[in-house]
């Protein structure tokens, strides 16, 4: 056992290898799907299929027969947390060799891994509570918070750690920082809006009150006000030359794009589910390019090596 023990040691990696890309990309997609699903329970009316937690029923784990198609979504869903879990084991094994070389990358994994029996409890309370829209909302922020530290994750794994310099002026970081904001503020409105709306998650939870229709125009604010930014960090990131911020602002713009013209789909033709699935896919997807785009405003390790070699490789040409 011992042998077998120290084989398995050896056999980590000890650099961000292909496995550890895979897994990077594994966790930050699992964090995306599970934000999926959990909208499926909601817009199924599934959110009470499992009426108790940390059990679905007050006898079994798991669901029953008797429960239908509701218990089979809800403990679908919860299911999903174990691969998540799965995942997070097999990242921080991953990098557990490389502690003091990539320090940052076992945080990552320590962060995420954290976060997945936090999402569970977080979980439990929103049904032990009937589907509060707070706390429902407040489980979608979380989620959100996952996704973009996943992308963190991904981003060291190719590209190493930051140095912290900054390679934009302070104006341009300035302006990044107030899209991100507004993506922010357009998520967390969205989140309000949709605790106002039709989609509860069950036929008797609350919703939080507030003028639903009303709240679909204000929502629709800083989305636009977003997208203006958005816009002036493309011109922006040309005029500087930056190129990894360059492509992460045209993807931003291009979800930003989609995103406005399903929620404008959404709101004229009654708020139908799919449309409202993936209105809220989408929005982990915008914080995740978002995320993206500020990780480009600071020169990481990568670049930096690729800095110094190109003088050596012109004076080999020369």
């Amino acid at each position: 056992m011992v042998g077998v023990g120290r084989r398995f040691v050896e056999w980590l990696p000890t650099t961000a290898d292909r496995r550890v890309r895979v897994i990077a990309w594994a966790s930050l997609v699992s964090q995306t799907l599970i934000v999926g699903t959990g909208g499926a329970v909601r817009l199924t009316g599934s959110g009470l299929g499992c009426p108790t937690w940390p059990r679905c029923t007050e006898d079994s784990f798991i669901a029953t027969p008797e429960m239908g198609i509701h218990g089979i979504v809800e403990f679908g869903n919860r299911l999903l947390t174990f691969v998540l879990v799965i995942i997070a084991i097999i990242a921080f094994l991953f990098v557990v060799r490389m502690r003091r070389e990539r320090p940052e990358l076992l945080r990552l994994t320590v962060a995420l891994g954290l976060g997945i029996p936090a999402q569970a409890v977080i979980g439990g309370i929103t049904v032990l509570t009937q589907l509060n829209p707070w706390v429902v909302g407040f489980h979608f922020v979380v989620s959100a918070v996952l996704v973009a530290l996943a992308v963190v994750f991904v981003h060291r794994v190719y590209r190493g750690r930051t140095t912290g310099e900054l390679v934009v002026p302070a104006p341009v970081r300035a302006l990044a920082l107030a899209t991100a904001v507004g993506a922010w503020v357009t998520v967390l409105v969205g989140i309000v809006v949709t605790g106002s709306g039709p989609h509860a998650g069950d036929g008797g939870a609350a919703r939080n009150g507030l003028d639903s229709e009303l709240l679909q125009h204000v929502h629709s604010w800083p989305a636009y006000i977003t997208a203006g930014l958005s816009v002036l960090l493309l011109i922006a990131a040309i005029q500087v030359g930056r190129r990894p911020l360059v492509r992460a602002v045209v993807a931003l713009l291009a979800v930003e794009a989609v995103q406005i013209a399903v929620g404008i789909a959404q709101a004229r033709l009654g708020l139908p589910e799919l449309l409202v699935g993936i209105h809220m896919v989408l929005a982990c997807v915008l914080i995740a390019v978002m995320t993206l785009a500020l990780l480009t405003l600071r020169r990481s390790e990568s670049e930096l090596t690729n800095d110094r070699s190109q003088p050596e490789l012109a004076g080999a040409a020369r």
